[in-house]
């Protein structure tokens, strides 16, 4: 028999019953929809975060506060009291210890209560130097930064957030108005260009003050020369290693620790990356994993729907092979029968995919990936699933006797 005639016959056979066949497909068709959905997800997560990461700044540097080990072996946790100072700060910003350092900028954070003259809100408020702006590699999108000279004299200004300018003044612009961050008066200089959300902060609700400033009226620590993080950039992506080493090395020296007992963090874009990948890359294996199975469900399902199509076809089988149809041709009969499901229900999948994902990403905030590598898998997979499946049916109704298939009721 041709392949021409076979397929048409296949078809007929799927035809005839086709609510079957539709039911048996709904089980792959799911399947390569849960696949698909999940690997796009984990890869759209990844690229948002890698995305974010990369948007704190250029060839960017994160010195934190580290547990450190004390001479009787008690553990002491990094975030009660930073371990790191504005004289830190300086110390690297020297191209003496650290020359592969371009900028530096000590930031001092904490929760502010906002007021302006209409309203109330509640934003990270944040104390720097004017090197933020090029380490972190951020735009003023009206008015200015602050200056050395407003660092140097602990002056009453802020740098605001697109989003915090927006809920403090719904009409006008903020620049040159007066605002209260808890209970100290500010004037608003400056609104920064728009970034966007990094994952466990919003980049766009932010008050920026002159460090100083920060440290006489809005610190709570108790130490005026404490800072919550050292941000710097190296001078290009190819000496950032290098930069990493002086860092380390500087601030082991400084604070008179070993590596093992060392009091801080010092953290990379790239590391950050490496992080954010390895994380998003163990969910996205275990959900394809889990959504896997359901291809598996769907295998069983064609193979069960198939062996139904056998017994039922008992008596087609023996009247063909009674008019000498061989084996092989009963077998590629099942075969392409399956196949075809396979086939069918792989492209509705990869439709309900896509129509997923378009669906999916304006709700979740997060794009999700579809790729056409993975896109052409799902297609040799729901082919695959299908033909193995119906190799068990197919062979059965291959080795049937002609005599009994025509006795049979």
């Amino acid at each position: 028999m041709e392949w021409k005639e076979t397929i048409r016959t296949a078809v007929a056979a799927l035809n005839a019953r086709r609510m079957r066949s539709l039911l048996t497909m709904l089980g792959i068709l799911i399947g390569i929809a849960a696949v698909m959905l999940t690997v796009g997800l984990g890869q759209g997560a990844q690229a948002s975060i890698t995305s974010q990461i990369n948007s704190l700044g250029s060839n960017l540097l994160i010195v934190s506060p580290s547990q450190s080990t004390s001479s009787g072996g008690f553990r002491g946790g990094g975030s009660a009291v930073s371990t790191l100072t504005t004289a830190d700060a300086a110390m690297l910003a020297d191209p003496t210890v650290a020359p592969d350092i371009a900028a530096v900028a000590p930031v001092s954070t904490a929760s502010g209560s906002l007021q302006s003259s209409s309203t109330t809100w509640t934003s990270t408020v944040v104390g720097t130097t004017p090197d933020w702006m090029s380490v972190r590699a951020r735009e003023v999108g009206s008015g200015r930064f602050f200056t050395t000279g407003e660092l140097d004299a602990s002056s009453n200004v802020a740098v605001i957030g697109s989003e915090t300018a927006t809920e403090l003044f719904s009409d006008g612009s903020p620049v040159g108005q007066t605002i209260s961050v808890n209970g100290q008066s500010f004037t608003v200089i400056g609104v920064l260009s728009e970034a966007g959300s990094s994952g466990m902060s919003n980049e766009d609700d932010t008050v920026l003050v002159p460090l100083t400033t920060f440290a006489a009226r809005l610190s709570t620590s108790g130490n005026a020369n404490s800072v919550s993080s050292i941000y710097l950039s190296g001078r290009d992506a190819d000496t950032l290693s290098a930069a990493y080493q002086q860092v380390k090395t500087s601030l082991l020296a400084s604070h008179g620790v070993t590596a093992d007992e060392a009091d801080f963090s010092v953290s990379t874009q790239a590391s950050l990356v490496e992080t954010a990948t390895s994380i998003t890359g163990i969910l996205t294996l275990l959900l394809g994993g889990i959504a896997g199975i359901s291809l598996l469900v769907g295998g069983i399902g064609v193979m069960n729907i198939m062996l139904v199509s056998v017994s039922e076809r008992v008596r087609e089988i023996g009247l063909r092979k009674a008019l000498g149809a061989t084996p092989g041709v009963i077998r590629q009969q099942f075969l392409v029968e399956a196949g075809i499901l396979g086939i069918l229900g792989g492209l509705l999948g990869i439709g309900i995919g896509v129509l997923g994902a378009a669906i999916l990403t304006p709700i979740i905030g997060i794009t999700v990936a579809i790729s056409i590598p993975a896109t052409l898998l799902a297609m040799v997979v729901s082919l695959g699933i299908g033909l193995v499946a119906g190799v068990y049916p197919a062979s059965r109704a291959a080795k049937l006797a002609p005599i009994d298939a025509l006795r049979s009721e």
